[in-house]
C-alpha cells in the first residue's frame, strides 16, 4: 500500500513540477530540461519502490502510475477547468506580426524557438509570421501573413501592364 500512495505522490510532484518549469514536449525540449526530467523521475522512483525492489511491488507501482494517469485523463476531458489548470491553455507569442515579449519571457522562450517552428512551415524570415501560438502541448503553431493584395502584388502587376502598353504603341 505505501508503494501506491508514493506512487501517487510522485506522479502529482512530477506533473506539478513539469508543469511548472516548462510546457515543451520531449522533441522541443533542451538538454538541460531533458536532464532535469529525467533525474527528478529516478528521484521518485526510489522513493516509491523503497527497499521493496521485487516485481510484484514495481508492478503495483507501475498500475497505480498508469491507473492514475487515466484517471487524470478523464477528468481532464470532463472538467475544461481541471484540464487549464493541469495542462495550460494556449498562449500567443506573436500577434499580428509583433512578438508579445511578456508571454515570451514568462515562457522562457526565446525568438529563435519561433523561428524553428516557422522553418519547419516553410517561412524564411519572422516577418512572415503572422500569428504564432504556444500549444498546450508545448508545440509552437505558427500562422502565415496572407499576401497583401493592394501592395506589391498591384503594382507588380500595374507594371507589367504598364509595360505591355508600351510594347502595344
Amino acid at each position: 500500500m505505501a508503494t501506491i500512495i508514493h506512487a501517487v505522490i510522485g506522479y502529482f510532484v512530477l506533473t506539478l513540477v513539469v508543469r511548472v518549469l516548462t510546457r515543451r514536449p520531449g522533441a522541443q525540449m533542451t538538454l538541460f530540461e531533458f536532464v532535469i526530467v529525467f533525474l527528478m523521475g529516478g528521484v521518485i522512483i526510489l522513493s516509491t519502490v523503497g527497499n521493496d525492489r521485487s516485481m510484484t511491488n514495481c508492478c503495483c507501482a507501475v498500475l497505480a502510475v498508469g491507473g492514475l494517469h487515466r484517471i487524470v485523463s478523464g477528468l481532464r476531458l470532463r472538467y475544461p477547468k481541471f484540464s487549464i489548470v493541469l495542462v495550460g491553455s494556449p498562449l500567443v507569442l506573436v500577434r499580428k506580426g509583433v512578438l508579445q515579449k511578456r508571454v515570451m519571457e514568462g515562457m522562457n522562450l526565446a525568438p529563435e524557438d519561433i523561428m524553428a517552428s516557422a522553418r519547419l512551415n516553410g517561412l524564411k524570415s519572422f516577418d512572415q509570421i503572422d500569428y504564432a501560438i504556444l500549444e498546450r502541448n508545448g508545440g509552437i503553431s505558427i500562422i502565415k501573413k496572407e499576401k497583401e493584395e493592394g501592395g506589391g502584388g498591384d503594382q507588380a502587376q500595374a507594371g507589367g501592364q504598364q509595360g505591355m502598353q508600351k510594347q502595344d504603341t
